[in-house]
């Protein structure tokens, strides 16, 4: 067998590699994409396992396919993990091919959990209207700061058909004239994009039951439910839902020491989309739910409206958790809550 620990880079990887049987050990350093696809399809030409290690790291979506396309198993690792291993404070890419190397010999590499391709593809639709989403909305905010320069003040009216009749009839300078048209086709542009966008969500949602049993939650619609399927991949990646919070990076970070407890900002670790989605579906349960809202403003009088936002995020998300995990709708959730069927004690008697 031979296993592989290469240091990638966008434009290169350097690689050590060791021969299980010979114990041999090579170093090489590959240029991408030729000299590095030339060196494994040689390698699968040998009739012997091949396992390669890496760091997590973007840019290595060709490569991943070519390992799989040539059946070499691939570990990818915790890049903030494998740094903590990291003994000497010289650093190379030599030195970090080795190290993964070494992690790999030892049964001490600190593998991740990976999606598959039909996952990431999804992310990608996802990604894809989001991005369309955020361009419509820089191109609404250009148009509202044009009518407002010229004294018409609509805020949303101005998207309606006598709203925009009155931002054509505006009288102009030249250029000015020349921006507010295309900035108008623009926005005719990507309204019928972000329509077949959100049609194609839809019907992955509805696809997809767990993220039908997600969607009877107040506030969660198909974009946010699927997002979360996604992400969160299964389940019993989780031991509870404080995890769940902390991978999403809805907890504060901390630097405390001894008696001292220092807690600041959330991490925002994790993916942004979903944290955003998450936010975004809290200010609808909110405004839906009246234990909810009691909630939210009880925290807003004390820590701000900004935190509590972010406090309900985090407690909607570890509330798609339990349903998830045990398979809930909404009404049992309610019903049950989310502890239900657990020892009040699970150490036992005391």
């Amino acid at each position: 067998m031979i296993i592989i620990g290469a240091d990638y880079h966008p434009g290169f990887q350097q690689i050590a590699y060791v021969d299980t049987e010979t114990g041999e050990l090579q170093e090489r350093r590959l240029g991408h994409r030729e000299e590095a696809e030339k060196f494994y399809r040689e390698l699968a030409a040998q009739p012997m396992k091949v396992r390669v290690g890496m760091e997590a790291s973007g840019h290595a979506r060709w490569f991943e396919r070519l390992l799989s396309e040539l059946q070499f198993e691939l570990w990818i690792g915790d890049a903030a993990e494998i740094r903590t291993k990291r003994v000497r404070k010289q650093k190379t890419d030599r030195q970090d091919a080795q190290l993964i190397l070494k992690l790999m010999l030892e049964d001490r590499f600190p593998q991740i959990w990976v999606p598959s391709w039909a996952n990431r593809d999804l992310r990608q639709l996802l990604w894809h209207r989001h991005r369309m989403v955020q361009a419509r909305t820089r191109i609404m905010n250009q148009l509202q700061a044009v009518a407002l320069n010229e004294g018409l003040r609509c805020k949303k009216r101005l998207w309606r058909e006598a709203g925009r009749e009155q931002l054509a009839a505006i009288r102009l300078a030249p250029w000015a004239t020349r921006r507010r048209q295309d900035l108008l086709e623009l926005l005719d542009r990507l309204n019928p994009t972000i329509g077949e966008l959100t049609k194609a969500v839809e019907e992955e949602a509805e696809k997809c039951p767990e993220a039908q049993r997600l969607m009877t939650h107040p506030g969660v619609g198909p974009l946010t439910a699927l997002a979360f399927v996604l992400v969160i991949g299964t389940t019993g990646r989780f031991g509870c839902g404080k995890q769940i919070a902390s991978y999403l990076g809805l907890v504060p970070s901390e630097d405390s020491s001894g008696e001292r407890r220092r807690l600041g900002h959330i991490s925002k670790q994790g993916n942004s989309l979903l944290r955003f989605l998450l936010v975004e579906a809290a200010q609808v349960t909110v405004r839906s739910n009246q234990e909810w809202r009691s909630k939210f403003f009880h925290l807003a009088m004390r820590r701000g409206r900004k935190i509590a936002k972010v406090a309900m995020a985090r407690r909607l998300a570890i509330r798609l958790y339990w349903m998830w995990r045990k398979r809930w709708n909404y009404e049992q959730l309610t019903k049950f809550g989310s502890h239900a069927g657990q020892p009040g004690n699970p150490h036992g008697v005391q």
